[in-house]
């Protein structure tokens, strides 16, 4: 498997996988350790630092998560979930035809191993409050922001400097 690691507006995103597919992209605080980009990866970089830029609003790469069939049914259905749209655990649950499934879809969501990608962040609360999430509830929030237009460009916005002339 290769990796990658690139620089996102919510930290360094670490993605692995292979010409057949991605296995897994996850969060982290700091910067990339390399910017090498093995050339299985590239279209998928291209393509996150694209949504993050505003500019593409769905993923046309191949995934390979690994999971139970359950888990695998869930994350198939967080895929269907439109770009800048939520849905609620329990409607998740039904849509996956067992209303009762509420915690085990909650328990996949947050074992979603493709982040961004696979877009677990579009799942919130009944109530549309948010709720759980791997990467931190404030990186929750700002995906739901950028993808409804209302977001800040970095949560670690550039150290701002005047100039007096």
């Amino acid at each position: 498997m290769d990796q990658a690691c690139i620089q996102t507006p919510l930290g360094t995103a670490l993605i692995t996988g292979s010409e057949a597919g991605i296995t897994h992209v996850t969060i982290g605080n700091g910067r990339p350790e390399h910017d090498l980009i093995p050339s299985s990866l590239s279209l998928v970089c291209k393509q996150v630092n694209a949504y993050f830029e505003g500019h593409l609003k769905q993923f046309d790469i191949p995934l390979l998560p690994e999971g139970t069939e359950f888990q695998k049914k869930v994350w198939k259905a967080l895929m269907e979930i439109p770009f800048g749209s939520t849905i609620s655990y329990g409607d998740l649950a039904a849509k996956l035809g067992n209303p009762g499934a509420v915690r085990a879809v909650a328990a996949a969501n947050a074992l979603n191993p493709i982040w961004i990608l696979i877009p677990c962040h579009r799942v919130v609360g009944s109530d549309g409050a948010l709720k759980g999430y791997a990467g931190g509830l404030y990186r929750k929030k700002w995906l739901l922001d950028h993808e409804s237009g209302t977001c800040q460009y970095s949560l670690f916005p550039q150290k701002q400097t005047t100039r007096s002339d």
